[in-house]
């Protein structure tokens, strides 16, 4: 029997089979589309690979053959994605769906931009007070559905997507608020306390990437150790998995349930520090939403919710998400791109039939093999 075949038979494989066939499927289809409307698909395959490795096909074995440029700005994009696929994920495993991670990513992103303006310290003070204002709020923001969830079982979709648009208004009329700000943005943050690096875009060729990067390796392992390595994660999955028993068992069920959400929107409000202080240098007043929060479900679906499996995603969705106007200047409808990561999204949620159809495949082959 091929290795393959062992691969698609062994049940435990699934969590990374599945997504792959959902990738493998997305790009298929997405290249069928480009081929039935008349476009090259080359265009894409080749943008996406300038996006996410900086080498340009067409000019191989040329002074132009690579450009760090773009893997920096490839990874500033991923960077938050990054973040709230952790803040889903998060939610997802403790039995909870923060579709709010998109408002309390804007409520983040303003507590950094206010503490970055207002506050003129060492760096080394600085930005470990902007970054913790940005997790707070985003924990604030997330604490008001768990607890209307835990005190009085009010479903937290409801709540978060309401929340989106207050936080949406809220923090435009907060930033517009400070002195000297523009209807579009505020004035630019102290240097102090911002996550730019001369190292960093120096190496990349005058990227934007910035030490953000930093930040998602740390917020990757805190929540693989937070879930799998501690007894309050064991709690916080208990929970989600079965209330009655958890309170049976002695677990405080209201307070878990609250905690998943504080927890889910405190990397939700880190990833808009990632993009206020880091991408930017200044707060923008925005007139819709950028959906960095609603691209982190599908990157926590795609991830399997687990650490690893969400950076993985995360990269993936942050070429897809960067690699945009490159495909346009190739001639390739931004919206391919927008295709593709739907496909995936919708694959992923075909996950139990994708798991029936290779079990019954199992079966046959087995039935086969007697």
């Amino acid at each position: 029997m091929s290795r393959l075949k062992k691969l698609l038979m062994d049940e435990s494989k699934y969590q990374i089979t599945v997504p792959i066939i959902a990738i493998l499927l997305s790009f298929l289809i997405g290249t069928l589309v480009m081929l039935f409307t008349g476009i090259n698909p080359l265009g894409a395959f080749k943008a996406l690979i300038r996006t996410m490795t900086g080498l340009n096909l067409e000019q191989m074995f040329t002074d132009k053959m690579f450009n760090m440029r773009y893997v920096g700005e490839f990874l500033t994009t991923a960077i938050p994605i990054t973040l709230t696929g952790l803040s889903v994920a998060f939610a997802f495993r403790t039995g909870l769906f923060n579709i709010g991670a998109e408002g309390q990513l804007l409520v983040g992103a303003t507590a950094a931009t206010l503490a970055s303006v207002l506050l003129d310290l060492p760096a080394f003070i600085h930005v470990p007070i902007v970054l913790l204002s940005a997790t707070i709020a985003g924990a604030i923001w997330g604490m008001v559905p768990g607890y209307l969830k835990a005190k009085f079982n009010v479903h937290e979709v409801v709540v978060t997507i309401m929340m989106n648009y207050t936080a949406l208004y809220f923090t435009n009329y907060v930033l517009k608020a400070l002195p000297g700000s523009t209807l579009i943005k505020t004035v630019k943050s102290n240097p102090s306390g911002t996550l730019e690096s001369d190292f960093l875009s120096s190496i990349t060729n005058g990227s934007r990437l910035h030490w953000g990067i930093v930040v998602v390796a740390l917020a990757i392992v805190a929540f693989w150790y937070i879930i799998e390595k501690t007894s309050f994660g064991f709690e916080l999955r208990a929970v989600g998995f079965n209330p009655d028993a958890s309170r049976y068992a002695g677990m405080k069920v209201n307070r878990n349930v609250m905690f998943s959400m504080m927890i889910a929107g405190a990397f939700a409000g880190l990833a808009g520090a990632m993009i206020s202080v880091g991408t930017f240098d200044y707060g923008r007043v925005l007139v819709g939403f950028e959906n960095y929060g609603f691209d982190g479900i599908a990157v926590a679906l795609l991830g399997g919710n687990t650490a690893i499996g969400v950076m993985l995603s995360g990269l993936l969705f942050g070429g897809l998400k960067s690699a945009q106007p490159l495909m346009q200047a190739n001639g390739v409808p931004m919206e391919i791109a927008k295709i593709i990561s739907s496909l995936i999204i919708l694959f992923v949620a075909m996950k139990y039939g994708f798991e029936m159809l290779l079990r019954n495949y199992a079966e046959k082959h087995e039935k086969e093999g007697k």
